[in-house]
């Protein structure tokens, strides 16, 4: 009689491992399962003649890229006119003008849905004119991990016949929430006798959606104003 008890006790503990072993191997399996739907950006840079043909912009093109996310597929293209008159604006002086765009496009099959749009400008400047992106600044980030890649602006305006700080300006996009930075850049304007560099400029703001939105965004966007500051010229 106790043998046959034993017996039993013997096969429902082995019966009790193997229901074990099987739930640990799903849960295996599942986490498994979420790595492989990790999402990756993958970013390429293309040229005008990749644009599909409904896509209108103003400009030369300085930056163009494309990539896919939880939005779809996206295009983004920047572009600055350069010095040039436009007879939309008024002109008191024989100045110039020089504009500068930015273009977020969704495409959809043989569809581009336009899904936001960055402007800005100069007009009938007579002297000195800066409205241009800054070198090297322009990126595509998912800082946040949520699938929807975040696109980084950051551009130069002002009219000016002397050294003086520039209007700048960090915009940043993620789907269609706009957030910004304002401010000008960092001028050296002389130096003391100890050797001292002595500047001007270089104050900013943050809108209220870097300052409520994630905290990885105001971060990298501070960073990114920080190693643009100073004025160089040779943007």
């Amino acid at each position: 009689m106790k043998n046959i008890l034993f017996f039993f006790l013997f096969i429902i503990l082995f019966s009790s491992c193997k229901e074990d072993k099987k739930q640990e191997t799903q849960v295996i399996s599942n986490t498994e399962s979420n790595k492989e739907e990790q999402f990756v950006l993958n970013v390429q840079k293309i040229d005008s003649t990749q644009f599909p043909s409904v896509i209108k912009y103003e400009g030369f093109v300085k930056n163009a890229v494309r990539w896919k996310d939880k939005l779809g597929d996206n295009i983004v293209i920047t572009t600055e006119t350069g010095y040039h008159i436009n007879k939309k604006f008024e002109h008191e002086t024989d100045g110039s003008d020089a504009e500068l765009f930015a273009y977020h496009f969704i495409v959809s099959g043989n569809e581009v849905k336009q899904t936001w749009k960055v402007y800005d400008f100069i007009a009938d400047c007579p002297v000195d004119i800066v409205a241009s992106f800054v070198k090297n600044s322009f990126q595509i980030t998912d800082l946040n991990n949520n699938g929807i890649a975040e696109t980084w602006l950051m551009y130069k305006t002002t009219c000016h016949g002397d050294v003086s700080p520039c209007d700048m300006k960090i915009i940043m996009y993620e789907d269609q929430q706009k957030y910004a930075i304002r401010g000008e850049s960092k001028v050296q304007v002389g130096v003391l006798d100890n050797g001292e560099k002595q500047f001007i400029g270089g104050e900013y703001k943050l809108d209220e959606n870097f300052k409520k939105g994630p905290k990885v965004f105001k971060e990298f966007a501070e960073k990114l104003w920080k190693d643009n500051l100073i004025e160089t010229w040779e943007d």
